[in-house]
């Protein structure tokens, strides 16, 4: 294909905070442009950030349905390709599915929906029209994250037998929502984020990066939710403890209430024959001990003698030395993305390493488990079974 991807993108306003790095990630490796947009659910945002984007004051919409409906009888040539939705939670479901309804393929910024119900009928309008979903789970884009998930596909820990994974926040240590911070007013909102609050916000991540990692799903939860600040409707910490399919058991915490955090998301997973740990706030490493050697750092862009995997070479763009972080990481979900879509425009076949993005699948995972959780959290019984069907 001769041009670049062309893409919609429902929210995101000047505004908005997730609109400019899913701009930016998109933009990063020269593939994608954005076409149109219905910026904002204010017409004077909504007007100002196309100007802002230099988008055809034509293609600057008021609302999705008139995007979605004039952009689906444009000529082949001129058309988007694909929607980019990243409005709040509760907003996610409606533009989505009017979006494969008409034809487009979707990327959609986590959870992919308001309600698991939600999600399950996004999967099913996805296998109906064969188009693509992408869920931007940014932290599984990293390369060491990728080279982490193929060491122990290839059994290089043996058996797994112990996750810990923990990601703490501080940002809301205080009662921010009533002090004028719009992206804590919604996400502390029910009926915009949903019935959870930092389990669904940044918990998700943490058990999707952990199945990610391991290969392993979730099978079992004991939760307990906790409201810290006073005065607030939704939970901003919380424990969890897991069973995973194999038999390995594990520990998950997320809190935004751990003042002076800031993204300190880190993962450990232990097998039978050593151990691995990566963090976010230095995302190059990977860090392997073992039970009979010393240890071992697998740094990112390095040319070893035995190199990194090629899931992981191909999510680099520098050479070692270099940070590679959170937008680069989340440039190459949608690169992935990009190159799978183009492939399928082309009539050819992607790589295995460009179809390495989350989809709809982790999406319906990731709705159960903030089901799983705040039930297992009401529920007296030690063990909530965690049943999930996609």
């Amino acid at each position: 294909m001769n041009r670049k991807l062309r893409m919609g993108m429902v929210g995101g306003g000047k505004d908005a905070f997730i609109g400019a790095v899913h701009r930016i990630a998109a933009h990063m490796d020269g593939l994608v442009e954005v076409s149109c947009g219905a910026l904002s659910i204010n017409p004077e945002i909504a007007i100002a950030s196309g100007e802002m984007l230099f988008l055809s004051p034509d293609r600057t919409y008021l609302n999705y349905e008139e995007m979605m409906e004039k952009e689906s009888k444009l000529p082949a040539d001129k058309k988007i390709d694909f929607v980019t939705i990243v409005t709040p939670n509760f907003a996610h479901f409606a533009p989505a599915m009017l979006a494969l309804e008409k034809g487009f393929h979707v990327v959609i910024e986590k959870p992919i929906a308001f309600t698991l119900d939600e999600a399950k009928r996004l999967k099913k309008k996805v296998e109906e029209t064969g188009l693509i979903l992408c869920l931007t789970h940014t932290y599984s884009g990293y390369p060491m994250v990728k080279q982490a998930r193929q060491m122990i596909k290839n059994n290089v820990l043996g058996k797994v037998r112990k996750i810990w994974v923990e990601y703490p926040q501080g940002w809301l240590s205080k009662l921010t929502e009533r002090e004028g911070n719009a992206q804590a007013a919604w996400r502390t909102d029910p009926k915009r984020s949903g019935k959870s609050g930092c389990m669904g916000d940044i918990g998700t991540h943490a058990a999707h990066l952990a199945e990610y990692i391991s290969g392993l799903r979730i099978t079992k939860i004991c939760a307990d939710l906790n409201i810290v600040v006073e005065g607030r409707p939704l939970d901003d910490d919380g424990n969890v403890l897991l069973k995973f399919d194999n038999g390995a058991n594990g520990v998950l915490m997320a809190s935004q209430v751990a003042a002076g955090e800031e993204n300190a998301l880190r993962i450990r997973i232990y097998g039978e024959k050593g151990g691995m740990e990566w963090q976010q706030q230095e995302p190059n490493s990977l860090i392997v001990r073992w039970l009979d050697q010393p240890t071992q750092i697998f740094r990112a862009g390095v040319g070893y003698k035995e190199p990194l995997s090629t899931y992981a070479t191909h999510n680099l763009r520098v050479p070692g030395g270099h940070p590679e972080g959170y937008l680069e990481a989340f440039a190459n979900i949608y690169h992935n993305f990009a190159q799978t879509l183009t492939a399928r425009i082309d009539g050819t076949q992607a790589s295995p390493e460009s179809l390495d993005f989350p989809g709809v699948d982790d999406g319906i995972r990731g709705m159960a488990f903030i089901d799983s959780v705040v039930a297992s959290s009401q529920s007296k019984e030690k063990w909530y079974e965690h049943n999930v069907q996609v």
